[in-house]
């Protein structure tokens, strides 16, 4: 179908400004040029408590916010564990605000939201060090923040889906927390170019090729680590005995085939398997739910996969 109008007229808007792309600018830069989307996450709802917490990690502390929803019911609840976006290089847990509050009160859990070291200061695997660490973390301190350990989802958008499959395979290799769900919100699943999404939607759909490369060289230390599963889950030989998988692509994003890919892989494996391409959108509608009602549309239908897998 066409592109969403609304991402044609953002996109126009964003065209007719003349900022620099993102893979123009030092890492600093784009940080700071990033921040303007945050006008486009829309209201943020009301939470029962948002509170702010630190556990040691791997390379220093690491820096959460536990959600707790609004009419929270009695008793531990199920959590996610939720990474943000931002090519492992942008980002941070107030850019995922609004959408993990909207989240957490439609599923009726917890949502825990992690604030990772970021590339290029922090290579691989460094940020995903720090996202097993926070599951492992939540797991061992569930009841202090009202959690069932028992009932844990794993989820990121972009490179933060491309986190959220990671620790899953870790999980699983590694005997480490069970995971009822991953929740894969356009994930990157691997370092490759060559695929159809990105001969379409590789120059004007708000995620570029140039940007992609740029990521890619901030977050890897030598080429070959994009060959390591955990950098490219599609690598991954074995899929068996992972986790449930939620699966979303938008239509005119760049990464939309790779994680089509790694969806039926998984599917394939035997692993249950929700695959849904959001027609007419581009990369980041999900944080943009000030903007894009398809995001309010998927915040919804991850909420409802989310109370299933913890029922």
């Amino acid at each position: 179908m066409p592109i969403d109008p609304i991402a044609a007229g953002l996109l126009q808007q964003m065209a007719e400004a003349g900022a620099p792309p993102l893979n123009e600018l030092s890492p600093a830069e784009a940080r700071l040029s990033a921040e303007g989307f945050l006008a486009l996450a829309g209201e943020k709802e009301e939470v029962d408590s948002a509170v702010e917490m630190t556990f040691p990690g791997p390379g220093g502390d690491v820096a959460v916010t536990v959600y707790t929803p609004k009419g929270a019911p009695a008793g531990p609840l199920g959590c996610l564990v939720y990474y943000h976006g931002g090519g492992w290089v942008l980002g941070d847990r107030e850019g995922v605000d609004p959408t993990l509050r909207i989240l957490a009160n439609a599923a009726k859990c917890k949502v825990v939201s992690v604030e990772y070291r970021l590339a290029p200061e922090h290579k691989f695997p460094a940020p995903l060090d720090d996202c097993y660490a926070a599951l492992q973390w939540v797991a061992a301190n569930g009841k202090s923040i009202g959690v069932d350990p028992n009932r844990l989802a794993v989820g990121g958008d972009s490179a933060g889906g491309n986190l959220a499959a990671a620790v899953a395979i870790r999980a699983r290799d590694e005997k480490g927390p069970a995971i009822k769900l991953q929740l894969l919100v356009y994930p990157v699943t691997n370092h490759d170019y060559s695929t159809p999404s990105y001969a379409e939607n590789g120059k004007d759909y708000l995620l570029t090729q140039d940007m992609m490369e740029w990521f890619w060289n901030h977050y890897l230390s030598k080429a070959s680590d994009g060959k390591n599963p955990l950098v490219s889950p599609l690598l991954l030989e074995d899929l068996t005995g992972l986790p449930s998988a939620v699966v979303y692509t938008g239509e005119f994003d760049p990464l939309r085939d790779e994680g089509e890919a790694y969806g039926a892989r998984l599917k394939a494996a035997g692993v249950p398997t929700y695959r849904k391409r959001f027609d007419g959108q581009i990369h980041a509608f999900w944080q943009m739910g000030g903007v894009f009602p398809a995001a309010g549309h998927a915040i919804a239908d991850a909420a409802s996969h989310l109370r299933k897998a913890f029922t």
